[in-house]
């Protein structure tokens, strides 16, 4: 099998399950543009959500077909995203993450600040860091979209917007043009991914698009 990049996305159930859903689903529509090979999905064993009770969603994106058909989880996430900030205290966000991913967190405070909640930070290849409530200040609370139904209420309406330009900017998996077919907040989408800020610390696992 060839390079697969796993990406799993933090958020907190309901009250921000509809944002991580579209992270993880628009990305890897975007990447299938591409001509790349693609899955999204929920976490099983995070549901049925409970408000405010931290979930996760993944997407996997590979140049070759991907053999993992039933596996339901990310067990070495290359990127984590943090969708609810205060998720990083408490949480082993990056369990299984091996030496040099990527996280991305949805926060307006330092870099610096975040990483001291997170213990094990030592294995990151670099932090990025967008403002998302502050773009779009829109958190879209529906579930027509969930378990593979038909999401009537957009895809990319709120803070998932600005997190999937970062997201491009930062991991150059999906481009931003192929994003703008997708989300509903075009805008949104484009200030994420010129407003993302990026720390590098090592050789990342993730090559990065940034500056391009």
């Amino acid at each position: 099998m060839g390079k697969m990049t796993e990406i799993t996305v933090w958020t907190r159930g309901v009250v921000m399950d509809k944002e991580a859903r579209d992270v993880a689903n628009a990305f890897a529509e975007a990447a299938k543009m591409e001509g790349k090979f693609v899955q999204s999905f929920d976490n099983y064993e995070d549901l049925p959500d409970r408000v405010g009770v931290t979930t996760r969603k993944y997407a996997r994106i590979s140049d070759e077909e991907i053999e993992m058909k039933y596996l339901y989880t990310n067990a070495h996430p290359d990127v984590v995203v943090v969708v609810e900030p205060t998720i990083v205290k408490g949480i082993n966000i990056l369990k299984g993450m091996p030496e040099g991913g990527l996280l991305l967190i949805n926060t307006n405070r330092p870099i610096d600040y975040m990483l001291q909640f997170i213990p094990n930070a030592d294995i990151l290849g670099c932090v990025a860091t967008i403002d998302a409530d502050g773009i779009s200040g829109i958190r879209t609370v529906d579930f027509s979209g969930s378990e593979g139904g038909v999401d009537t209420a957009g895809i990319g309406a709120g803070v998932a917007a600005p997190i999937l330009g970062a997201l491009a900017r930062v991991t150059g998996l999906a481009k931003k043009e192929n994003l703008a077919k997708i989300v509903s907040d075009v805008a949104a989408m484009e200030r994420g991914y010129n407003e993302v800020k990026l720390e590098k610390f090592r050789r990342s696992r993730v090559e990065y698009s940034w500056g391009s």
